[in-house]
């Protein structure tokens, strides 16, 4: 239903940042390290995804496609919740996740704060071979699909071009303003993941 939310934060808790948008202040559950991130004043734009149930409703929020993306392939592993996935993502890094994952370090999985031997297990039975797909995916069907093709007809590996779009949206979302047309955006993230290619 929601893609994103694009805004000013307001406040942010332990827990979640608050984002000022149209007159609306958005409670957004996030991962302690996407939280990070965010400060107070900042306009920012962030992932959504609402969890609907008969007796709650509540939206949770990342700081990129990729980051979303992981939280969802989490959720796909037996006794893994919304809770439990916030709380994975924020006891460890993106890219030490993966490599966990796609190596098979179950030592480094059960180091994560909250995540015994069994559910690490399920997660590695689970995603193994699958997560770094799925992240990929993430961006290249998503609504950067076009910029994805526009870098692989500049030389560029697909994998390469979609991961660079990802950092880049990280990077500039911190210079977004709320009411940035579409078009104005997408040009603004194609040049910074240009920027970051050329440097790669």
């Amino acid at each position: 239903m929601f893609n994103s939310i694009r805004g000013s934060v307001s406040e942010k808790s332990s827990e979640a940042v608050f984002l000022l948008t149209g007159g609306v202040e958005w409670e957004i559950s996030m991962p302690s390290s996407d939280l990070q991130e965010f400060k107070p004043g900042m306009e920012c734009r962030v992932f959504t995804w609402l969890y609907h149930r008969d007796d709650q409703m509540r939206l949770f929020g990342f700081s990129g496609e990729r980051r979303r993306a992981t939280f969802l392939e989490l959720l796909k592993v037996d006794g893994i919740g919304p809770k439990g996935a916030l709380k994975i993502l924020g006891g460890i890094g993106q890219d030490d996740l993966e490599h966990a994952l796609e190596t098979g370090d179950l030592a480094r999985l059960e180091a994560v704060p909250g995540l015994g031997k069994k559910t690490a297990q399920k997660m590695l039975l689970a995603l193994k071979g699958k997560f770094v797909q799925a992240a990929e995916g993430s961006v290249s069907s998503s609504r950067y699909k076009d910029l994805v093709e526009a870098l692989a007809a500049m030389g560029y590996d697909r994998r390469i071009a979609a991961d660079a779009l990802a950092k880049a949206d990280i990077a500039i979302k911190g210079s977004v303003k709320a009411d940035m047309p579409d078009t104005d955006f997408e040009k603004m993230l194609f040049k910074e993941a240009i920027s970051y290619l050329s440097n790669v």
